[in-house]
C-alpha cells in the first residue's frame, strides 16, 4: 500500500458537483433555477460514470484521457437506466427524487472505492488528472510571449473565444429564458389517471371523468369549453363553459354525462377554445363510446 494520501483532484470534483447538485434538486429554494438543469444533465450523463471507471481503473496506464471520457459517458447511459428500473420495483417508484439520491449515492460509492484502490498503488503509477499543469499550459499557450504577429493574433482569438463560451453558458444558466407559451388540456378516468375510461354504458347509465387544464400561456386566460356526442352538445356544469385561470394554474374537475342516444363507437368530444377563437378548437380531445339498450 502506498500510505494514506490526499483526495485526488478529480474523485474531489465529482463528489463535489454530486453534492451541489442534490443541493440545488432537494432544496426548494433553489429547484426552480436553471441551475439545477445546467448541473442536472452531467449527474445523469457523465458523473456516475467517471465515478465507475475510476473504480475500474484507477492505474495511470489503464486508459487514455478521451478513452476515459467517452466510456464514461457511455456507462453512464447504461447505469442510469439500471438504477430507474431497479427503482421501478420498489414503493418509491421512478420519480425525481429517489432517482437523483440513488445515482448521487451509487456515484460516491463508486468515488470511495476508487480512492481505496488508488491508495494501494504507488505514486507513480496511480491515474490523476493534472488540473494544474493543464491550467498552466493553457495560460502560458494564450499569455505566453508569442514568437510571431500571426501566433499572437491566434492567441487572441483563442483568449476571446473561452470568454465568449464562459459568457454564452453563464448567460444561458442564469437568464430565464421565456418558454413558447401553451395550454395542456386533457381528459382523465374516473379514477383521476389517463386509463379506466367509461366507453360502454347502458341508456340512463351515468359516467365520470375529469377535465384537466394548465395555463402556461405566461398571462390569464379566459376559456370556454363544449362536449359533444355526435356533434350534440351536452350540458355543462357552469364552471366549466367559462373558465378563468391565472398563469401557471391548473384546474381538474369532475364531469358527469348521461348518453342519451344509443350507438356504437360514437364519438364523444372535449372541446376547449380560447379568448381569441370561439369557433375553432384551441384544443381537442375525443373518446369513443357504446351506449347500448336499457335491460
Amino acid at each position: 500500500m502506498a500510505g494514506n494520501q490526499k483526495f485526488p483532484s478529480d474523485l474531489l470534483l465529482v463528489a463535489g458537483l454530486v453534492i451541489l447538485t442534490d443541493i440545488f434538486v432537494l432544496i426548494p429554494v433553489l429547484s426552480g433555477s436553471l441551475i439545477r438543469t445546467a448541473l442536472g444533465l452531467p449527474l445523469i450523463l457523465f458523473l456516475p460514470g467517471y465515478a465507475l471507471i475510476a473504480m475500474l481503473f484507477p492505474e495511470k496506464s489503464g486508459l487514455e484521457g478521451m478513452e476515459r471520457i467517452a466510456l464514461s459517458v457511455a456507462m453512464s447511459v447504461s447505469v442510469v437506466p439500471l438504477i430507474g428500473l431497479a427503482l421501478n420495483y420498489t414503493s418509491w417508484g421512478i420519480k425525481e427524487i429517489p432517482l437523483i439520491t440513488s445515482i448521487s449515492i451509487f456515484t460516491l460509492i463508486m468515488l470511495a472505492t476508487a480512492y481505496v484502490r488508488r491508495n494501494y498503488l504507488p505514486a507513480d503509477s496511480k491515474f490523476e488528472v493534472p488540473f494544474r499543469n493543464l491550467a498552466i499550459t493553457l495560460l502560458s499557450g494564450i499569455i505566453g510571449k508569442p514568437e510571431s504577429k500571426t501566433e499572437k493574433n491566434l492567441r487572441i482569438i483563442l483568449a476571446l473565444s473561452v470568454l465568449i463560451l464562459i459568457g454564452t453558458g453563464v448567460y444561458v444558466v442564469l437568464v430565464p429564458q421565456d418558454k413558447e407559451p401553451y395550454t395542456e388540456f386533457y381528459v382523465l378516468g374516473a379514477n383521476g389517471t389517463a386509463n379506466d375510461y367509461k366507453t360502454d354504458y347502458i341508456q340512463g347509465e351515468s359516467g365520470t371523468y375529469f377535465i384537466g387544464i394548465t395555463n402556461n400561456e405566461h398571462r390569464t386566460m379566459d376559456y370556454t369549453m363544449e362536449v359533444r356526442l355526435k356533434n350534440q352538445s351536452l350540458p355543462l356544469p357552469e364552471n366549466l363553459q367559462h373558465i378563468r385561470l391565472a398563469n401557471n394554474k391548473t384546474l381538474v374537475e369532475p364531469f358527469e354525462i348521461t348518453p342519451s342516444v344509443e350507438g356504437d363507437n360514437m364519438k364523444l368530444e372535449f372541446l376547449l377554445f380560447n379568448e381569441t377563437e370561439k369557433n375553432i378548437p384551441y384544443k381537442d380531445l375525443r373518446l369513443w363510446i357504446n351506449v347500448g339498450e336499457e335491460v
